[in-house]
């Protein structure tokens, strides 16, 4: 019996040795075939862009196709549903938007959305730009919230749809300013600044490379950025924090994740590969087209962001009573 018992033992430790050395082999040669990099929203939108932009320089950096995978709907969750469900091998990476902290808030997720991923690297950041037309008698944060207080719900703002992005940072500029707007949702952000280019509205937080443009040619006016910097590319706007509403701060962010309990070595490898290709110019450049500048850092970077934005959205949704129908 001790004899049979050692035997068994000694093959259970044989088996764990295997097994403990199988994961640096595997991160050691990795990857060893095509990369899927999912992005939950369809292709010819913000994330999809630079999703392919990086999955190209990825491809260049680990000698292996990245193939972007578009799985739309449910504001993104079916396709980071996916993701998240997938093996933790590597060959499966999701990027992710600010709608990955946001959901958790608006819809019955099957994952959770704080723990069940592996962060890998921020792969960029950029502010939204708040933007009013021009009949609207306000040059500033300041005149704007002491016209809103004047007229209350009177003045009309647009979103990209309800519960997305866009929506949310302006009700939380409503929340701190302590003043009341009427809300008008859309299909996307296109038909929204439209209707607000021809007057139909007055608000509108825009993505700098869609509301900047607009400023420039007088069709609109901008206030402020969201984020708590001014930007390089018009350091004359100012901040919202730092006009009038102290505190306030929205980033329009880009996120490379796996499924949790990716193997650290994969982790550092493809934080190393991102790293490297966002210091480059020519990356840098087709960033900043697209309203958002490089970011990167340490995985523990991005996970300490959707920690704090997770409850962040969450108080929003619940203040305001935010609804998916």
């Amino acid at each position: 019996m001790n004899f049979l018992f050692t035997g068994k033992r000694r093959g259970f430790l044989l088996l764990a040795l295997m097994c403990c050395l199988a994961v640096p082999a595997t991160a050691q040669n990795y990857p060893a075939k095509p990369i899927r990099l999912i992005v939950g929203a369809a292709a010819g939108g913000g994330t999809d862009f630079v999703a392919r932009l990086m999955g190209n320089k990825l491809t260049e950096g680990l000698g292996q196709q990245v193939i972007v995978d578009n799985r739309a709907g449910a504001g993104s969750s079916l396709g980071y549903e996916f993701g998240v469900r997938s093996a933790p091998d590597g060959y499966t990476l999701i990027m992710i938007s600010p709608s990955w902290v946001i959901n958790p808030s608006l819809y019955p997720l099957k994952f959770d959305a704080a723990s069940d991923y592996t962060p890998v690297i921020q792969v960029a950041r950029g502010p939204y730009i708040l933007v009013t037309h021009p009949s609207l008698p306000a040059k500033n944060v300041k005149e704007l919230i002491a016209l809103a207080r004047a007229r209350p719900a009177q003045i009309v703002y647009g979103s990209s749809g309800q519960g997305a992005i866009v929506h949310l940072t302006t009700e939380l500029f409503l929340y701190m300013a302590g003043i009341q707007m009427t809300h008008v949702p859309y299909k996307g952000g296109g038909p929204a600044m439209t209707d607000l280019i021809a007057g139909q509205i007055q608000v509108v937080f825009a993505t700098s490379q869609v509301g900047l443009p607009q400023a420039k040619a007088g069709r609109l006016r901008a206030l402020a950025v969201s984020t708590p910097e001014r930007i390089a590319a018009e350091p004359d706007l100012p901040t919202i924090a730092e006009s009038g509403v102290p505190g306030y701060e929205v980033t329009n962010w880009h996120g490379l994740i796996g499924p949790k309990n990716l193997p650290r070595p994969v982790v550092e490898r493809l934080n190393s590969e991102m790293n490297k290709a966002l210091k480059q110019k020519e990356t840098g450049e087709r960033l900043q087209a697209d309203g958002v500048s490089p970011s990167g850092g340490a995985p523990e970077q991005l996970f300490e962001q959707i920690r704090k934005e997770i409850e962040q959205w969450r108080q929003v949704v619940t203040r305001a009573n935010i609804k998916i129908n």
